[in-house]
């Protein structure tokens, strides 16, 4: 795999990641193709890239020129085997659900070359979990990028026991290329680096407001404030998706058998439908999304 042969990627999964980390392929060169199983979501990845890059527009952040130019690079496409037909990269960005990855890599398997890089998005599940659905494993690894992934700058890169040094150098490069700080995770750990050290915060977060000690706006103006981050633990909650929050814990709970901190808060926000930005409420309202 030779990233200097590298023109075509196809990301799977028109969701707020998998949009946001195909149009920023495309805006930095890349032709890419995106796919969902929804019709209705493709529809609306489509009416999104359009009304983005307007806004890029209009801000002086991008020349009309730029943006046309990065539209005509970036593909909705409605069928899989479309989707990634002469794509050297396929980038996974569905549902944080190991058996429905699982399906969709030995899907992959079948309609790309061996040596056709295939990575996953997802924070917590490995790539490992996927070496016995390809035919070539050394391929496989995780690339996690940060939402909202057109603006913040990471990439974690993680190596698995099966995960070739050429792979990595390779996700590396391309990171670099479409305007990320790549970091090369040397092994599988859960939640990767970032992640986890939040992940330790969050648990502490929710236990304080299971206490009764403060409410999760009080917490986050403690943190904001107290140490300078620029969001709160359940205003992160709210941007990276509670329902995301609630997919973990209940992987955390099956693999434990403990319920993890604020597992009933996440639980009840879940069931309502209160996710966060992406359904207008979660910790907070966001009235005009």
């Amino acid at each position: 795999m030779n990233i200097e042969e590298l023109h075509y990627i196809a990301v799977i999964g028109g969701g707020q990641m998998g949009r946001q980390i195909a149009l920023n392929t495309a805006i930095h060169g890349y032709d890419v193709n995106i796919t969902d199983t929804f019709p209705n979501m493709l529809e609306n990845v489509e009416q999104w890239c359009s009304k983005y890059l307007a806004s890029r527009v209009e801000k002086g952040r991008m020349t009309q020129e730029e943006a046309d130019a990065a539209h005509k690079r970036f593909h909705v496409i409605p069928v899989l085997a479309d989707t990634v037909k002469n794509t050297q990269l396929v980038i996974e960005a569905i549902i944080e659900d190991k058996g429905e990855k699982a399906e969709l890599f030995r899907q992959l398997n079948v309609l790309v070359p061996k040596n056709t890089v295939l990575v996953t998005n997802s924070s917590y599940i490995v790539s490992s979990s996927f070496t016995n659905c390809v035919n070539n494993p050394s391929r496989l690894a995780n690339f996690h990028y940060f939402n909202p992934a057109l603006v913040l700058k990471l990439v974690e890169v993680v190596q698995g026991s099966h995960t070739s040094n050429e792979t990595i150098d390779f996700l590396m490069e391309f990171a670099r290329r479409t305007g990320k700080t790549p970091i090369r995770v040397n092994k599988e750990i859960d939640g990767f680096v970032v992640n986890r050290i939040m992940r330790a915060m969050r648990d502490m977060a929710y236990s304080l407001v299971e206490e009764g000690v403060c409410t999760p706006q009080e917490i986050d103006l403690g943190v904001e404030l107290g140490l300078n981050h620029p969001m709160g633990p359940f205003r992160l909650n709210d941007l990276t998706g509670i329902d995301s929050t609630y997919y973990q814990n209940e992987r955390r709970l099956k693999e434990t058998g403990t319920p993890p901190p604020g597992y009933n808060i996440v639980k009840a926000k879940f069931e309502a439908h209160e996710w966060g930005r992406k359904t207008g409420k979660g910790f907070y309202e966001y009235p005009n999304n």
